[in-house]
């Protein structure tokens, strides 16, 4: 199993767009695209451990280089996970103010 370097580049950005949506939806976190890319990629496999679960098919999804990544499932599951980092940590963001 190849993928071409074109084909990488397409899923990291695919991967950063639904992370990026999955982290809004999620509450946020800190951190730039490079955290997308990997809630992008985190949601993706947990998003279809949920789907499969509950026996739903696929929405939506795009195949490059002969792979399939799931837009929805991946936007969905980054969102569960984000959630849950946040649940799990405890952390909440406090605004400093200078006095």
């Amino acid at each position: 199993m190849t993928i071409t370097l074109t084909g990488l580049l397409v899923l990291l950005v695919i991967a950063g767009v639904c992370g990026a949506i999955g982290r809004a939806l999620g509450g946020g976190t800190r951190g730039g695209f490079l955290i997308s890319i990997v809630v992008g990629f985190v949601g993706a496999v947990l998003g279809l451990i949920v789907a499969d679960a509950m026996d739903l098919p696929e929405i939506l999804s795009v195949n490059v280089d002969g792979r399939s990544f799931p837009i929805v499932w991946s936007i969905l599951g980054g969102a569960l996970f984000v959630a849950l980092a946040h649940m799990l940590t405890g952390r909440t963001t406090r605004r400093f103010r200078y006095r």
